[in-house]
């Protein structure tokens, strides 16, 4: 596996920089970095180009189109058809090129609104998905069900992972698209270095979440490329759930926050609630995660104030 030559989407993404860097320190001798500007891998012809270039054997498909709330609810379209056209389109030009390995990294937000908790690979299919994410989520839920086709009738090796909300150094602190974690620390922060005395936070505080540690997402990508060659769905997590409140007095706690926090509940929750079974991925491939929060959310506001 380490000989293979494998082309990472997204590779210069907040996931992608973490994954090629575990990588190289496990030996792996030959990646290429696929994503933008140089390939626009909504564009087939990019990705016939970016595959002439790089010939792999093996892709890993981590480029998204990706937001929070607020983001996904302005650009739904958006969301939906680069999603949709980067993930169909690679993994035919894959089959076509008989690369030995496609890994397609999906969301949670693909699972429907109400899913039990904690959400098991079975209960995928058993609804909507929740409206600000659905767009999104389906789009990458089509890569599950090309995955499982293509299988069937070419027997192309495939496989697709659900990583819950990942969060770590290096994450996106753009306030326009940023997700709950990196948009909290970054308020938090900003409010102590502008001495301002309160801060708002979207909804009520009431919905829940998993967090996942992003050099823990990818020691899991890189167990599965290696381990896992099935096209059955696995959930990626860290296995527990914190809720948004609980989230928010952590962040203010860390960040030495001393002002008020005040909830817009005119704003929505999202998904009532998130936490993974991630039992499959530990019988699978061997993967369990391995940081607390609370150390992964110092070293991510330590990165922070240091990027700051």
């Amino acid at each position: 596996m380490k000989d293979k030559r494998i082309t990472i989407t997204g590779g210069e993404g907040f996931l992608g920089r973490h994954l090629i860097r575990k990588m190289k320190g496990k030996g792996y001798k030959h990646l290429y970095v696929a994503d933008i500007p140089k390939y626009d891998l909504v564009k087939l012809e990019d990705i016939r180009r970016m595959c002439d270039d790089s010939k792999p054997d093996i892709v890993i498909h981590l480029a998204a189109k990706v937001g929070g709330i607020g983001f996904n609810q302005e650009n739904p379209a958006t969301l939906f058809y680069e999603n949709l056209m980067m993930g169909i389109q690679l993994f035919h030009e894959g089959y076509l090129r008989n690369i030995e390995k496609f890994v397609a990294i999906g969301t949670i937000c693909a699972y429907p609104k109400y899913t039990p908790v904690p959400f098991k690979e079975e209960d995928l299919w058993n609804g909507y998905p929740e409206e600000t994410n659905a767009p999104y989520g389906l789009a990458k839920k089509m890569m599950l069900v090309q995955s499982q086709a293509y299988r069937q009738q070419y027997g192309f090796n495939s496989i697709f992972l659900l990583p819950v909300n990942l969060y770590g150094p290096g994450d996106n602190f753009d306030p326009r698209s940023s997700h709950v974690i990196p948009a909290l620390i970054q308020k938090c922060a900003d409010a102590i270095v502008h001495n301002e005395k309160e801060i708002m936070v979207w909804g009520t505080g009431k919905a829940t979440r998993e967090f996942f540690y992003v050099e823990d997402a990818a020691e899991a990508i890189i167990l599965a490329t290696e381990r896992y060659n099935k096209s059955d769905p696995v959930n990626i997590g860290a296995g527990f759930e914190i809720s948004i409140k609980e989230l928010v007095e952590l962040i203010v706690e860390l960040t030495g926050f001393k002002g008020r926090i005040i909830w817009d509940t005119s704003k929505p929750d999202g998904q009532p609630r998130r936490i993974l079974d991630t039992s499959m991925a530990e019988k699978e491939f061997g993967f369990k995660a391995k940081r607390e929060l609370r150390e992964g959310l110092r070293k991510t506001i330590e990165w922070y104030k240091n990027y700051l």
